[in-house]
């Protein structure tokens, strides 16, 4: 490996929700087998955001963790860049308010100008507008040793209620110290990219006819035989907009937090996009000379890091470049006797015959010995704090390092001159691949993570508390913030309808009421 000018992560913090909903929970009330979702998926718990929280305030505590335990200046950070798909408004920066938290928070200190001066943007592609904030930010900064920039991801992974995703939500937020000569991870700059087009799971902006909503109005009010057409000629004629239905658009556009999605398809174009990206990232390596042709990257990795739709994803899925890298060092025949295996051929069959057939070799080749050795040995540790809190959408891939750095730390590894390798994935569709060295004080960094201590002490809700948050009924915090970012209102009106209006709530002992500043 040819030495680099070090940049990469100096420190990294977490927030997750104080709520969640126990699986078992959600399987029981949704007549589903609460094994094949915990053994098969390993689901245990699922973070809900409370009746105060937002992707904003989710990044704003995170943040603030980073700026405090290390004790940084706001007006020598340059940037904050926010990877999400939670995005609050189309067109302002969920940034902008997480940006306006801080200077709050910090601007007695700091002065109310304090980040006068940096630079905020969200990224967002899916799952991977996380990964893009990094990368983007790990540039801008190798361009001046002077820099320094936070890089936020949080998300709150929701789908439909009784859908196929719904067990799988999660929500929180991670937040990066990215500088020169970093503490916790040295970060390449090889990235391997594999993007195509595609439909899995996204977001439309959804439309609806204005007749069709008066229609189901009127049936759900009971009334029989009305003509639309009639009604919607009592709509004013001017150009001013009083209300829902008197607009000056003929479609009524919808947004949704929930996405369209088809599972197994994603599945598929996310196999598709890590095998591209992997190939990229090795000709890239090769190319300029970081390792040799014949150099085997199960072993190059001591870990490897991926974008967790839950938990156990990974590694159903990595088994295809498991046996490319194999392949590459003239073990796979070996393997294949070894295990008992017999790699199909395309013969007559058409694509869809063979590609199941296909499907049903990489699943053979996950139940082998050496791949289990080798997931438990290199992939599993990421896995926990998943099972614990749900996909993160943009956060997972990085709630996956913190959770198998802290694992190692705890377990005493050493880890001593380790690469770690990383698979990120955003639907739509992107992959990208790429490593990082870990560096010497990594576990006096790790020691703060404190990540499954936190979690223990969240509080369990009943279904009915979660489905009423998800629904938006629940209009009151089931607990009350103390010392974090909440929300204090929105507008309702004018020209503040829909802005969003925050506040820190400090805690004080019991017997006292909580100060919001």
């Amino acid at each position: 490996m040819k030495k680099q000018n070090l940049v990469g992560i100096d420190d990294m913090a977490f927030y997750a929700p104080s709520l969640y909903l126990p699986i078992e929970t959600l399987a029981k009330e949704r007549d589903l087998e609460y094994v094949k979702l915990n053994k098969g998926l390993g689901l245990t718990h699922m973070a809900i955001p409370d009746a105060h929280e937002d992707a904003a305030t989710m990044a704003a505590n995170a943040a603030a963790e980073i700026i405090e335990k290390n004790e940084l200046n706001p007006r020598d950070i340059g940037r904050i860049y926010l990877g999400t798909e939670s995005a609050l408004d189309g067109a302002k920066p969920t940034a902008t308010y997480v940006l306006t938290m801080l200077r709050d928070k910090y601007r007695e200190t700091y002065g109310g100008d304090c980040f006068r001066n940096c630079d905020v943007v969200d990224l967002t592609f899916a799952c991977i507008g996380g990964v893009d904030a990094l990368h983007n930010t790990l540039d801008w900064v190798r361009g001046d040793e002077t820099r320094m920039g936070i890089v936020i991801t949080s998300d709150n992974a929701k789908y439909e209620l009784a859908s196929t995703g719904e067990y799988t939500q999660g929500a929180g937020a991670v937040a990066m110290l990215i500088k020169h000569n970093p503490r916790l991870l040295a970060i390449h700059d090889i990235v391997g990219v594999g993007t195509k087009g595609v439909h899995d799971f996204y977001k439309p902006k959804r439309t609806a006819k204005k007749a069709q909503i008066i229609a189901e109005v009127l049936e759900l009010a009971g009334v029989e035989n009305t003509d639309i057409q009639a009604v919607l000629q009592n709509l004013p004629e001017s150009l001013e907009v009083n209300g829902v239905l008197d607009n000056n658009e003929e479609m009524l556009t919808l947004h949704k937090d929930t996405p369209v999605f088809d599972g197994q398809y994603s599945n598929q174009c996310y196999q598709d996009r890590i095998r591209e990206a992997y190939a990229h990232f090795r000709s890239l390596a090769e190319e300029k000379e970081y390792f040799s042709e014949d150099e085997n990257l199960l072993k190059r990795w001591s870990r490897l890091i991926f974008h967790l739709p839950y938990a156990f994803h990974a590694k159903r899925i990595f088994s295809e470049i498991f046996m490319k890298e194999l392949q590459n060092a003239d073990e796979w025949h070996t393997y294949l006797q070894e295990n008992d295996l017999t790699m199909p051929r395309r013969e007559n069959e058409d694509d869809a015959a063979f590609e199941k057939v296909y499907a049903g070799f990489l699943r053979s080749i996950t139940k082998t010995s050496g791949y289990r050795e080798f997931v438990q040995q290199k992939m599993e540790k990421a896995q926990r704090a998943s099972s614990l809190i749900g996909n993160m959408y943009a956060c997972s891939i990085f709630m996956g390092l913190m959770s198998s750095l802290e694992s190692d730390w705890k377990e005493g590894e050493d880890l001593k001159d380790a690469t770690f390798g990383f698979f990120g994935y955003g639907s739509g569709s992107k992959s990208k691949c790429f490593e990082a060295d870990l560096q010497p004080q990594w576990k006096e960094i790790v020691a703060k993570f404190n990540i499954f201590n936190r979690l223990e002490k969240r509080t369990a809700v009943d279904y009915a508390t979660y489905e009423n948050l998800h629904r938006g009924r629940q209009k009151e915090s089931v607990i009350a913030p103390q010392d974090e970012f909440s929300i204090d209102r929105i507008g309702t009106e004018g020209v503040r309808e829909g802005a969003r209006y925050y506040k820190f709530t400090v805690a004080v002992p019991d017997s006292e009421t909580p100060v919001s500043v």
